[in-house]
């Protein structure tokens, strides 16, 4: 069974920054992508960040993209997604989801592209 546990949520200030963990079991990590979604309340859900084991790839959504990085630990089956210079809009329920055999070529970046997904974590950003 695939599970996927999100950490590391929290509150932070404006400017601060928080570690997203997510936690994979119960299916071969290095042939998945594991991608970040957020959503907010009255928002629709928006990727933010995906990373493709297979060969490294990486995307970030325009709104986060310098401020956020997306990484992999494949001894531990996590990918974490560092997040920097954190914005009050940054505030959102984080999700991370995983779907496996997109080797090569575009990365998934509608959430309907996936099929599994975690619970999710709270950011909160304080001005």
């Amino acid at each position: 069974e695939v599970q996927l546990v999100e950490s590391g949520g929290g509150l932070v200030q404006a400017g601060g920054s928080l570690r997203l963990s997510c936690a994979a079991s119960g299916f071969t990590f290095r042939d998945y992508v594991i991608g970040w979604f957020r959503q907010a309340p009255g928002k629709e859900r928006e990727a933010i960040s995906c990373f493709r084991n297979t060969d490294g790839s990486t995307w970030h959504a325009d709104s986060v993209k310098g401020r956020f990085t997306i990484s992999s630990d494949n001894a531990k089956s996590t990918v974490y997604l560092q997040m920097n210079s954190l914005k009050p809009e940054d505030a959102a329920f984080y999700y991370c989801a995983a779907v496996e055999g997109i080797v090569t070529g575009a990365l998934p970046l509608q959430g309907r592209e996936y099929d599994d997904w975690g619970q999710g974590t709270q950011v909160t950003v304080s001005s």
